[in-house]
């Protein structure tokens, strides 16, 4: 029987999923399964046995009725006589026999049906239990297998493996798989063990009609075989278009603050839509297809029946070979297997998802990573000196084959020196530091540490003596003392303190209210850039390393953090080899040796003063940044290099919500207890607020779910049509059936002959009428409902771009849990319309029309089997709930586990760097835990179920037919109306069951429903319509901030501006400077109107922010952050992308581009401005990526610019020129500059100096230097603003 399992497959045996994670407990729990469920399937054809011997009886006692009709004849010792004595013969010479105990009868064929019934109750119990366990600790370890392997790839499989691919492999397949081996497999075993011995039953009654019937069920063998096919392929095309849709939201809604900075909303849900027409096809030919062979098997199925009845009833009235009863066992028989192989269909399709899923999972489980993070293999060094070399090191990433990063680099760095990588952004500096930490091997060449090459050492540990601060540190979303924990496991809070004291931390750690227990926030959101810096820089501490990497470590920190974090490094320096990389030279100038790096070469090296003298890429460098210095004191001109905050998102983090800055994202409101804190660092908090408030929601009503699919009335009503005659085919097939079993009493055999002719016609009838019927309720149905899914979407995707800013910063409404909505709740509603009407509508009358024939045909009897009918709607639920698998239901207990993945593969970088992998693994094993054991226990329930479900009929039949044979014998009832009442009634039931359940779930269509509409009534605080609001002609940007307060929704007790007054007439350039988190980036996000103040005004053209249209607003604003989000398309699309009014030319692009000093750069490319920048622009390096920005905001020809740090990200060179073009812009338009790096604003017609939400002073830089201030104390010596 386990045979029948492994039909031949693409890629994947079905017996790999087993074998490969089955212990030899879970093979021992599956054969005893599989042998329960063969002897399960045994039960029916079994009970075919019993019914053909009660038709026997049936008949033989009608025969005697109507022979003894005649007064003339009595029965005698169970032989008919004439009352004269004489025996009486028929004309065919033979006697008639009689004195048939009707009722004796049939209470033993009762005992045999309960006794029947009771055996399956226990072998189907087992049957399920057995298998769902075993499936339930094989998926287990399957999870664990795979994620463990999946966080033992190398660094480059993630680049070519998307982050959300990776996380719905996860859940999804995984949860196909489980589909594939648990109770479905003991099913299909039961239902082959039905086909097999229902087919011996028919051999042993009757072989000819036997043969007869098997030479049309491959007919139908066939179609199911195809059509799982077809649904499987179809299903996989739609999921396939529908994940791109998915992959355009997910983009929007992380990056939505660019979104609405550019006022991009209509474009992007245009070009969702678009993606989701593709879906919508694959939806509608999938129904199609279904309602094609749905009636192709009805039809095949009905002239079955009249080609058997035909040829069986000539059998056994010509030939004599047949009784009527073996007639019934046979056929039944025969038809019993064809069925049940047809029913097993369904698991087959769960297998063929299921292997298609495990190929892929299996494909990574097998894959050898290139670079093994786990491997015990290696050498360990018993003393590290910390001399690294790199011998001819040519690479590429493997995303991007074509683009060669080190080309033959060679270089030394010595141990215990301080080693400074300089050069233009793109030039290899990163790379090379990856290729230390091993994240990639170097294509041709080596790496070497102490003359070891670094391939040859444990891996492990050469990331544990590596300590890295990145220029965009990960933290994780845990509390900061944890995250600190991370650099050295183990550590006590004495270390952990004293690290953050060396780094500059612990000061504002103690200011916060919870201290080190803050949670940092998803992705450290809830931090400032230099809170989240010096958290990285105290992990690194801890970790004592070796060798220190220094990517731009400073760049995120103002003047006066940045002041002591450089001097923190310096201590750490001390001892330690290191490696830093900065475009802000004056950072290390004092660094022992400095090389200069330029198209993936190490061109020069050497101490400060000698690479001035040679006069190469260094000095270029250090000219160009020392250019444009105002005459300030000379000492001034180090710290004056300031700030230089780059960025490229390398970790592809999905904390990018939030583009217009990382920095200004709502911190956690503190006044919330710190129970609650717990929770949420146990990250279930998010999933707390969506019970409750999903609690809270009222079911929508079905009234407005179906105004949304009002357009498809017509559709609708043609597939009810259809659905009406497919429910009553059954009832009619009741009537029919028992018609046959009653002609077998005409004692005429003409007649017999003539009436079996008749209903063999009828049959053919309700053959023909029933292909066309399913066809078009399959058609009608899938269209409607696609289409109301993709029109849901729609609107849903739409109503979430015409939200405010703040909506986003709740947690509730992270991108991921938005793009779950999108996707889940949409195609969820099509379960309150759609297919579900045709399903209600079906059963309905199916229902009716067989409650109408039993009550006419009698009532009584009908009366008895409604008693069981509930039961039998029960097991009807049941058998549906089986074939829709109950896998579905662990989803809600695996969120907790999603969780850890998630966060471990979009940071998986700084873990690799960390070298903490196992501990993710650790933490994903532990989450498991509850999903099995909630699996395992819910496997006996579901058997029990299942097993009732099962024995219930058998039970019925007891019933109904003992009380029959007495209806029979005392009341005179035809016993044909006996068989169509029983027919009739039992079908009714089971099409009860089947209306309760096929649907996938009303109710939850109804909340899903309810969630998408509470969305599209929600009124945003602040209305996107074109509509609100004033607009005018002659905008000049005029800006005034008056006593704004404002706190950030998700956060209300941390006041960012505190009563901010400063104004800047048309044509003017406003400078803010400061601290970080004084509220610098929050004012321009109030000039955006992402958020409006609480108190106070924000006044253009001398207008309230709150009375102006918002659309005509940012129309007005062009706006380039410190961290450019660029979209997954081409350069050209992504600077288009900023005039969203109407199409912008290719010259108007080039002009852009040339302003930004981004054109030439463009042209070396393969692809010119067609190339693709990659997720959130990730092919790209950070100056390109901020030139490209620069440009869309020139294209968008703005009245107000706003310049958040818009040039850190750029290394000295293209800082020059893009400097230039960015005062070339501001020319003529009212601009508004935020920097850290005071030599970028010295031009500037006012400067205004901001602390604690307020500004201190403003002033012209002449004039502020003369005063001698806050302002003079920054630039002169970087000393903290009061």
């Amino acid at each position: 029987m386990k045979k029948s399992i492994t039909f031949a497959a693409p890629g994947v045996d079905k017996r790999d999923i087993e074998n490969g994670f089955a212990s030899c407990k879970d093979t021992v729990m599956m054969i005893v399964g599989g042998l329960c469920a063969v002897i399960h399937g045994a039960a029916s054809p079994l009970m075919l046995l019993v019914y053909g011997q009660m038709t026997n009886t049936f008949v033989a006692y009608e025969l005697e009725v109507q022979e003894l009709k005649d007064t003339n004849k009595e029965c005698n010792n169970n032989t008919i006589y004439w009352t004269n004595g004489s025996i009486y013969e028929t004309a065919e010479n033979s006697t008639v026999y009689c004195g048939v105990d009707i009722e004796a009868q049939m209470t033993m064929f009762a005992y045999y049906y309960v006794g029947i019934g009771i055996g399956v109750l226990i072998v189907s119990y087992f049957q399920v239990a057995f298998w769902v366990v075993a499936a339930a600790r094989q998926i287990d370890r399957m999870r664990k297998t795979y994620f463990r392997k999946v966080m033992q790839m190398e660094i480059g499989w993630f680049d070519c493996n998307s982050v959300g691919e990776l996380n719905t492999r996860m859940t999804d397949d995984i949860n196909k798989i489980n589909n594939a081996i648990a109770d479905q497999v003991s099913i299909f075993i039961e239902r082959i063990s039905t086909f097999v011995f229902g087919f011996m039953v028919g051999f042993i009654g009757g072989w000819k009609l036997t043969l007869v019937v098997i030479a049309v069920s491959p007919l139908i063998g066939i179609a199911a075989g195809l059509m799982a096919m077809a649904v499987a392929k179809l299903t996989g095309r739609e999921l396939k278009s529908y994940s791109k849709a998915g992959a355009v939201a997910d983009e929007v809604l992380s990056s939505i603050r660019t979104v609405a900075a550019f006022g991009g909303e209509e474009k992007e849900a245009e070009r969702y839509d678009r993606n989701l027409a593709e879906a919508q096809n694959w939806g509608v030919k999938k129904g199609t297809i279904v309602g094609l062979f749905q009636g192709y098997l009805w039809c095949v199925i009905f002239f079955c029946f009249a080609l058997a009845f035909w040829y069986g009833s000539t059998l056994v009235i010509d030939t004599k070979e047949l009784s009527p009863g073996t007639l019934i066992q046979v056929f039944f028989g025969v038809l019993m297997a064809a069925m049940h192989l047809g029913q097993a269909s369904p698991c087959l399709e769960a297998f063929a998802s299921g292997r298609a899923a495990a190929k892929i999972i299996f494909d990574t489980i097998d894959r050898e990573p290139e670079i093994d993070c786990f491997s015990e293999k290696g050498h360990k060094l018993d003393k590290v000196k910390g001399d690294i070399e790199f011998h001819n090191v040519t690479f590429f990433y493997p995303s991007r084959p074509e683009v060669k990063i080190l080309n033959n680099l060679s270089m030394k760095i010595k141990a215990g020196e301080a080693t400074a990588f300089v050069g233009p952004s793109g030039s290899g500096k990163s790379t090379t530091i990856q290729l230390f930490q091993r994240f990639y091997d170097p294509k041709e060449g080596m790496v070497t540490l102490d003359g070891h090459d670094i391939r040859t050492l444990n891996i492990q540990w050469l990331r544990s003596l590596i300590g890295i601060v990145e220029q965009e540190p990960v933290l994780f979303a845990t509390t900061i003392a944890e995250n600190i924990r991370f650099g050295r496991p183990g550590v006590n809070m004495e270390d952990i303190i004293q690290a953050t004291k060396e780094a500059n931390a612990y000061n504002f750690i103690t200011n916060l209210p919870q201290k080190f227990d803050t949670l940092v926030g998803e992705g450290g959101g809830q931090m400032s850039g230099g809170q989240k810096q010096r958290i990285a820089i105290a992990r690194a501490l801890i970790r004592n390393p070796r060798i220190l990497l220094l990517d731009m470590a400073t760049s995120a920190l103002d003047n006066e953090s940045e002041a002591v974090v450089q001097e923190a490094l310096d201590k750490m320096r001390t001892g330690r080899t290191t490696i830093s990389i900065a475009h802000r030279l004056s950072t290390i100038s004092n660094a022992d040796a400095i090389i200069g790096f330029e198209h993936g070469q190490a061109v020069e090296k050497g101490s400060h003063s000698e690479l001035i003298e040679r006069q190469g890429v260094y000095f270029t460098l250090i000219t160009l940044q020392n250019q444009g210095k105002s005459n300030t004191t000379k000492d001034a001109i180090s710290e004056d290099l300031e700030e230089d905050f780059s960025l490229k998102v390398r970790s592809r983090t999905s904390s990018k919500r939030d583009s217009v800055r990382l920095r200004s994202q709502s911190k956690l409101s503190n006044d919330t207890s710190s129970d609650v804190l717990k929770t949420l660092s146990d990250k279930d908090f998010t999933n707390k607020c969506e019970d409750d408030a999903d609690k809270h929601v009222e079911p929508a009503p079905v009234a407005r779910i179906l105004k949304y699919n009002q357009p498809e009335w017509p559709y609708m009503l043609i597939g009810s049509v259809g659905a009406a005659v497919n429910g009553s085919i059954n009832p009619i097939y009741a009537v029919l059936f028992s018609q046959i079993l009653g002609t077998f009493a005409i004692g005429d055999l003409n007649e017999q002959r003539k009436q079996i002719s008749g209903i063999c016609i009828l049959f053919c009838i309700v053959a023909v009428i029933s292909f066309f019927s399913h066809f078009i309720q399959g058609y009608a149905f899938a269209k409607s409902g696609e289409l109301l899914t993709r029109r849901l979407r729609k609107v849903g995707f739409e109503a979430m771009l015409r939200q405010e800013i703040g909506w986003f910063d709740d947690p509730r409404n992270s991108p991921g849990a938005l793009t779950t909505r999108l996707a889940t709740d949409a195609s969820m509603v099509q379960g309150a319309t759609g297919c579900q009407i045709g399903m209600i509508v079906n059963s309905l009358t199916s229902i009716g029309a067989s409650f109408i024939i039993a009550f006419y045909f009698s009532w009584k009897l009908t009366f008895v089997i409604m008693c069981f009918l509930p039961l039998i709607g029960l097991s009807g639920v049941f058998q549906a709930k089986m074939l829709t698998g109950f896998a579905n239901q662990d989803k809600k207990a695996m969120e907790a586990a999603g969780w850890v993945s998630s966060e471990a593969l979009a940071n998986i970088r700084t873990i690799a760097g960390l070298a903490k992998e196992s501990s993710f693994v650790e933490s994903y094993e532990q989450k498991l835990e509850l999903p099995y054991k909630s699996a395992k226990k819910k496997a006996i329930i579901y058997g029990l179920c299942f097993g009732f479900s099962q024995c219930v009929i058998f039970m019925a039949y007891a019933a109904s037919f003992r009380y029959g044979g007495y209806l029979v014998s005392f009341e005179g009832l035809q016993y044909m109306f006996v068989f169509r009442v029983i027919t009739a009634v039992v079908i009714s039931g089971t099409a009860l069951g089947k209306a309760s359940s096929f649907t996938p779930d009303y109710a939850k269509a109804k909340t899903a429903a309810a969630r998408l509409f509470k969305l599209l009534d929600r009124i945003p605080k602040i209305s996107m319509s074109h509509a609100d609001g004033e607009k005018w002609d002659n905008f000049r940007g005029e800006i005034e901030f008056l006593n704004c307060n404002f706190t950030y929704p998700t956060r209300p007790d941390v006041q960012v501006l505190n009563g901010l007054v400063v104004s800047v007439k048309a044509g003017q350039t406003l400078a803010f400077v400061g601290s970080s988190g004084c509220g610098k980036s929050t004012s321009v996000q109030l000039l955006e109107r992402f958020y409006d103040p609480d108190e106070g005004k924000v006044l253009i053209d001398g207008r309230p922010s709150c009375t102006v249209n918002v659309p005509f607003l940012r129309s007005q604003i062009g706006i380039v952050s410190q961290e450019p989000v660029l979209f997954d398309c081409s350069i050209a699309e992504n600077i288009q992308y900023g005039d969203s009014t109407c199409s912008v030319s290719m010259e108007e692009i080039f002009e852009a581009a040339k302003k930004a000093n981004l054109h030439d750069f463009v042209m070396t490319l393969p692809d010119k401005y067609e190339t693709q920048v990659g997720a959130q622009g990730s092919q790209l390096s950070r100056g390109q990526k901020q030139r490209i920005a620069i440009a869309r905001a020139i294209v968008r020809n703005p009245k107000v610019l706003l310049l958040d740090e818009a040039t850190s990200a750029l290394d000295t060179e293209s800082e020059q020129s893009v400097q230039s073009a960015l005062d070339e812009a501001r020319k003529g338009r009212t601009c508004i500059v935020i920097a850290h790096r005071l030599s970028t604003i010295q031009s500037a017609d006012i400067i205004a100096v901001m602390s604690n939400g307020a500004v201190i002073e403003q002033d012209t830089h002449d004039k502020l230097m003369a005063k001698r201030g806050a302002y003079c104390k920054l630039v002169t010596t970087g000393a903290p603003i009061s």
